[in-house]
């Protein structure tokens, strides 16, 4: 089986204090130990990256910590699904279409991602954002 993570699966993951650490620690385990196809979209790194070094947490993040934290946990055993430039078009487009704007477009990307790589489940703590920009896509979301 294909799985695709969110971003906000990551984070849960990956930072021990979130409130849905436990739900989500499990799955990642699970796909660094290879019982399934362990899928991420390239744009998940920036995100992740991202959110790691502005957490409200103490101790901070620091750049360093998570430039290792996306490596261990992610680009060393992840499947990172990139996409092209008619990717993005299309996306844009699709959003245009849609009649949604700002940040929704990178949950439109990392559902582009999910169809491009032909995943199975698409992981997220928020699957509402994932059907307003990918209605077709409501069935392989799964909240942890």
């Amino acid at each position: 089986m294909k799985i695709l993570f969110d971003t906000s699966v990551l984070v849960a993951a990956i930072v021990e204090p979130h409130p849905m650490h436990g739900r989500a620690l499990p799955w990642l385990q699970r796909a660094k130990a290879g019982k399934f196809d362990f899928v991420v979209a390239s744009h998940t790194l920036a995100e992740l990256y991202a959110v790691l070094t502005t957490l409200p947490v103490k101790p901070r993040i620091s750049p360093s910590t998570a430039w290792r934290l996306v490596h261990e946990n992610v680009e060393i055993s992840a499947k990172i699904v990139s996409l092209s430039s008619s990717d993005y078009k299309s996306t844009v487009k699709h959003m245009a279409d849609l009649g949604l704007s700002g940040g929704t477009v990178y949950d439109a990307l990392i559902a582009k991602a999910a169809q491009k790589s032909k995943v199975e489940r698409l992981l997220t703590f928020h699957p509402d954002d994932f059907t307003r920009v990918w209605p077709d896509g409501e069935a392989i979301l799964f909240v942890p």
